[in-house]
């Protein structure tokens, strides 16, 4: 861990995920210099919020230090209600979570959403670095994405900039037709494909058995074929929903987030395939892995707060 700097600011960021709730600090030279993660409560709102506060308490204890509190959370906060939106943490959905939280902590608290958060932070310092338009995508429990632009986060007058998983898969073939019900009410999504359950349907449709996205990689790396066609497949779609994305912003850069970003095929194959389908004679936009990993959704929630 890095030595505080005296007089340093110190900025706490929180990844509000779907499986796990992780808590960092970085100083003023952008060091981590605190991390630890939890659980996420399976369907409690309250005990989410107890989770959270417990985690900045043990943080400033260590620390000995009060911290500014940046959050990314699954969703947005709506402009209407003020209350937490479009969250595949359904639990959280028409939840006052930054008043909630900002009473409990008795102080202001900065929230945005998860994906965006992710590439704040590969923009800044990360995978993205230097680039002027970014496109990040959080490819795990659900999917989503967020954008940034010149070092800024782009949220959109609704608030919903980036929300790529909640359109329909492009370009889609007899046997994706109608798609498997999403969470949102609607069917087809991308988020139904490209997640990590959407993969293990997936291969639970065409095999009969039930396997994870490590165990698919893991059984298509020893010759299985029912493994190997699931990632075809699965790259396949990714190329296409990308491609989407491509033709409307045109990003230097695509960084990919979450659990099956680690799958390494990916960053090959994908972008042979998009070409297919995006409207130009070359396409120059790079997709790269994270550079700091399931990090950096923690680290972009810190710099919600600039020094």
């Amino acid at each position: 861990m890095a030595k505080i700097l005296p007089n340093s600011t110190i900025r706490t960021g929180i990844d509000l995920g779907g499986t796990k709730i992780e808590i960092i600090a970085m100083n003023e030279s952008d060091e981590m210099i605190y991390q630890q993660r939890v659980d996420t409560p399976q369907g409690n709102y309250q005990a989410t919020l107890s989770s959270i506060v417990k985690l900045l308490n043990d943080l400033e204890k260590s620390l000995d230090k009060q911290t500014t509190i940046g959050i990314g959370t699954p969703g947005a906060i709506s402009q209407k209600t003020g209350r937490l939106k479009n969250s595949n943490s359904t639990c959280l959905n028409n939840q006052p979570l930054i008043r909630d939280l900002e009473k409990a902590l008795d102080r202001p608290v900065r929230t945005s959403n998860d994906a965006n958060c992710f590439v704040l932070s590969e923009a800044s310092d990360g995978a993205a670095q230097g680039a002027k338009s970014v496109f990040g995508v959080i490819i795990g429990t659900g999917t989503g994405a967020g954008i940034v632009i010149n070092g800024q986060i782009h949220e959109g007058v609704n608030r919903i900039a980036g929300e790529w998983g909640h359109n329909p898969l492009p370009w889609p073939n007899n046997d994706e037709l109608p798609g498997r019900d999403c969470y949102c009410g609607l069917s087809g999504c991308i988020e139904t494909f490209l997640s990590g359950p959407g993969l293990a349907a997936d291969y639970l449709k065409h095999s009969g058995l039930q396997l994870n996205g490590e165990q698919i990689v893991s059984h298509a790396e020893k010759g299985d074929v029912a493994s190997e066609a699931c990632l075809q497949r699965y790259e396949n779609r990714m190329a296409r929903a990308l491609a989407h994305v491509i033709n409307i912003l045109d990003p230097e850069v695509i960084v990919l987030g979450g659990g099956l970003s680690n799958i390494q095929r990916l960053y090959e194959n994908v972008p042979k395939i998009w070409q297919d389908y995006v409207f130009s004679d070359q396409v120059f936009t790079q997709l790269l892995p994270p550079k700091f990993g399931d990090a950096s959704g923690a680290r972009g929630a810190a710099r919600l707060w600039p020094l």
